[in-house]
Protein backbone atom coordinates (compact mmCIF):
# COMPACT_ATOMS: atom_id res chain seq x y z
CA UNK A 1 0.00 0.00 0.00
CA UNK A 2 1.45 2.96 -0.86
CA UNK A 3 2.66 5.39 1.85
CA UNK A 4 0.50 8.99 0.60
CA UNK A 5 -2.82 7.89 1.70
CA UNK A 6 -1.34 7.97 5.52
CA UNK A 7 0.14 11.29 5.20
CA UNK A 8 -2.60 12.77 5.85
CA UNK A 9 -3.54 10.94 9.16
CA UNK A 10 -0.40 11.48 10.27
CA UNK A 11 -0.34 14.97 9.57
CA UNK A 12 -4.11 15.16 11.25
CA UNK A 13 -2.71 13.71 14.29
CA UNK A 14 0.43 15.46 14.60
CA UNK A 15 -1.63 18.59 14.56
CA UNK A 16 -4.11 17.39 17.56
CA UNK A 17 -1.09 16.26 19.68
CA UNK A 18 0.93 20.02 19.27
CA UNK A 19 -2.33 21.37 20.01
CA UNK A 20 -2.65 19.15 22.94
CA UNK A 21 0.90 20.08 24.01
CA UNK A 22 0.28 23.22 24.01
CA UNK A 23 -2.30 23.45 26.23
CA UNK A 24 -0.57 21.16 28.51
CA UNK A 25 1.07 24.46 29.04
CA UNK A 26 4.38 22.83 30.17
CA UNK A 27 7.70 22.79 28.28
CA UNK A 28 9.21 20.92 25.89
CA UNK A 29 11.62 18.99 28.51
CA UNK A 30 8.04 18.18 30.54
CA UNK A 31 5.42 17.25 27.94
CA UNK A 32 8.15 14.98 26.32
CA UNK A 33 8.40 13.49 29.93
CA UNK A 34 4.75 13.06 29.91
CA UNK A 35 4.77 11.79 26.14
CA UNK A 36 7.45 9.42 26.89
CA UNK A 37 9.43 10.83 23.73
CA UNK A 38 12.53 12.38 23.86
CA UNK A 39 12.27 16.57 23.56
CA UNK A 40 14.44 16.36 20.38
CA UNK A 41 11.67 13.46 18.87
CA UNK A 42 8.88 16.09 20.55
CA UNK A 43 10.52 18.83 18.58
CA UNK A 44 10.71 17.27 15.24
CA UNK A 45 6.92 16.29 15.83
CA UNK A 46 5.40 20.03 17.04
CA UNK A 47 7.38 20.86 13.80
CA UNK A 48 5.51 18.71 11.65
CA UNK A 49 8.20 16.64 10.81
CA UNK A 50 5.35 13.33 10.23
CA UNK A 51 7.73 11.79 7.97
CA UNK A 52 9.80 10.58 11.02
CA UNK A 53 7.17 8.96 13.10
CA UNK A 54 4.75 5.80 12.05
CA UNK A 55 1.06 5.91 12.53
CA UNK A 56 1.22 3.63 15.05
CA UNK A 57 3.77 5.92 16.92
CA UNK A 58 1.56 9.10 16.90
CA UNK A 59 -1.90 6.97 17.65
CA UNK A 60 0.32 6.35 21.09
CA UNK A 61 1.79 9.80 21.86
CA UNK A 62 -1.92 11.23 21.02
CA UNK A 63 -3.23 8.78 23.66
CA UNK A 64 -0.71 9.86 26.32
CA UNK A 65 -1.59 13.47 25.42
CA UNK A 66 -5.59 12.61 26.53
CA UNK A 67 -6.46 11.93 22.78
CA UNK A 68 -8.88 9.69 22.17
CA UNK A 69 -7.78 7.95 18.71
CA UNK A 70 -10.45 6.71 15.88
CA UNK A 71 -9.91 5.36 12.68
CA UNK A 72 -12.56 4.90 10.43
CA UNK A 73 -12.67 3.56 7.16
CA UNK A 74 -15.19 3.20 4.04
CA UNK A 75 -15.67 1.59 0.66
CA UNK A 76 -14.21 3.93 -2.05
CA UNK A 77 -16.99 4.43 -4.87
CA UNK A 78 -14.79 4.61 -8.12
CA UNK A 79 -16.61 3.83 -11.10
CA UNK A 80 -15.23 0.78 -13.25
Amino acid sequence: MPAAPISPLKRQLALRIAAGVRAMNLSQIEAARVLQVTQPRLNALLKGRVELFSLDALAQIAVRAGLTVRISTTRSYRHH
